[in-house]
């Protein structure tokens, strides 16, 4: 059954709204059943689900998840990650197609996905094309099974046996802006030797301090 949505959700490189609001448990849903019909299309059966910290990311997750099952395809969730340890959780799986639950560096009311399928993420046209089939409601039917795994350590121990600081031993201050990288970055850099003054560390996601932007000099400011 066809499904209205707001056709600017879906953006160039991912999609992108308003939770409740642009993504709400239906669209999410259709967008699951879109991609499970999209990753079949590719002759995989397959898909990795992760999320960031936003309050929204679990209902996001539940339906996508709920979604892509019915198509027939499995579905492998890997809990709160940050984006570069989803990517390696698919190398680290060997599953082609992906999702990623996150809307990066914008306020709190916001979510998204990165959609992965092949090499990279799907962009532009293909992007499109998800939208035109979650519109459509013309789905694949199946019954896929759901599994989960936490990838956390091994993407930890990962990037310390690839990087090697100086002699010099650092104090570094780590702003993680109570965003995702809470769970990771300041074990990792700890991990490489240094000793870390953390700086909103602790998971929220309130982003009461300041948004996980730092591009934006004001939430530069404390550090």
């Amino acid at each position: 059954m066809p499904v209205a949505m707001n056709p600017e959700i879906f953006r160039e490189y991912d999609i992108r709204g308003v939770a409740d609001r642009d993504l709400t448990p239906e669209v999410v849903k259709a967008i699951g059943s879109a991609l499970g019909t999209y990753i079949q299309g590719r002759g995989e059966r397959r898909i990795l689900v992760g999320m960031d910290n936003r309050a929204s990311s679990p209902a996001i997750r539940d339906s996508l998840t709920e979604g892509i099952l019915g198509t027939g395809c499995d579905v492998l969730d890997i809990g709160i990650v940050v984006t570069p340890a989803f990517y390696y959780s698919r190398i680290l799986y060997g599953i082609d197609g992906g999702a990623m639950i996150t809307a990066s560096h914008n306020p709190p009311e916001f979510n998204g996905l990165k959609v992965a399928a092949g090499p990279a993420t799907i962009y532009g046209e293909e992007i499109q094309r998800l939208r035109q089939m979650a519109e459509l409601g013309s789905f694949r039917s199946g019954r896929g099974n759901l599994s989960s795994a936490d990838p956390s350590e091994q993407y930890i121990n990962m990037i310390l046996d690839k990087v090697r600081l100086g002699q010099r031993k650092l104090r570094v201050v780590v702003d993680c802006g109570n965003g995702t990288a809470s769970f990771f970055a300041p074990k990792i850099i700890e991990g490489l030797g240094c000793d870390v003054i953390p700086l909103y560390c602790e998971s929220d996601p309130s982003f009461p301090n300041h948004f996980p932007d730092p591009v934006r000099p004001e939430n530069l400011r404390d550090l």
